[in-house]
């Protein structure tokens, strides 16, 4: 398959609307694809637009270094430690489905309908997590079997409407994990899954199934920008959520939206995706 990297029209407001759909998506528990994807739908943007959804994936990577600069600052000092290890094992059930799902992924952003189930799906983990009391556990507790299982909700969350952090902070919580705790070490398993995601396209066009051109830069720096500030202010606001069990309001929502997804599909479609 050839993806192409390019403006398509896209306006600045468009750019920065979709970066802060990014920012907010990415951290807060309501899928970053799912969001991003009915967002370039309403705006009658190229879901292959890829250039400009890495770049603001890039941008949503700021807000978890600056949130999390002494955790990552610890890691880069002493590489061979406890926590390494644990995200090592977080990521690779990630880089697995990646890898051998990706064409079904791909499938998946462009069937609206498939968005639905996974919207309800985290809802569901949603309502689920808030209702989970004993979580008592450290970062320094997290066992590797804890890190695996995490990184299997990860890695179910490659697909569209299913949210990254939602299941993640989810599965931490199940495993005892106390709720600060289970944000952080979700947060931080972000930072190898987004630059694994960006080197995944890179080796797309470095093998010519992505073909560049039009790029606007403009817009893409405001895209960047706009991604890396509503990020950090979702980080600090889904901080607050995980500690007061608030989750479920997310849950709500994400059921909502499942619903007018559905709705939406048969009345503009007639039923056909």
């Amino acid at each position: 398959m050839e993806y192409a990297l390019y403006d398509t029209g896209m306006t600045l407001f468009q750019a920065v609307i979709l970066g802060i759909v990014q920012g907010l998506s990415e951290f807060l528990p309501i899928s970053s694809s799912g969001h991003l994807g009915l967002t370039q739908l309403l705006f009658g943007i190229d879901e292959h637009n890829l250039f400009f959804v890495i770049a603001i994936h890039i941008g949503t990577l700021v807000p978890v270094i600056v949130v999390y600069w002494r955790d990552i600052w610890e890691i880069i000092r002493r590489p061979f430690q406890k926590m390494t290890l644990l995200l090592i094992l977080a990521t690779i059930p990630a880089v697995v489905a990646g890898l051998f799902f990706e064409d079904r992924v791909e499938s998946a952003l462009a069937n609206i309908t498939f968005l639905a189930f996974g919207f309800t799906i985290t809802g569901l983990i949603l309502l689920f997590s808030d209702r989970v009391r004993k979580n008592k556990k450290t970062s320094d507790e997290i066992t590797k079997v804890d890190a695996a299982l995490v990184g299997l909700a990860q890695a179910v969350a490659i697909f569209p409407g299913i949210s990254r952090s939602g299941s993640t902070i989810a599965m931490g919580l199940a495993r005892g994990i106390n709720r600060e705790d289970a944000a952080k070490f979700a947060f931080l398993m972000s930072i190898p899954v987004i630059l694994g995601a960006v080197f995944l396209q890179v080796l797309h066009l470095a093998r010519g199934n992505i073909v560049a051109y039009d790029l606007n830069f403009l817009n893409l720096g405001a895209g960047i920008l706009a991604s890396g500030v509503s990020g950090y202010v979702a980080i600090r606001f889904m901080l607050a959520a995980v500690k007061k069990a608030k989750l479920k309001y997310f849950a709500y929502y994400m059921l909502v939206l499942a619903l007018a997804v559905v709705v939406g599909v048969f009345v503009f479609n007639g039923g056909n995706s």
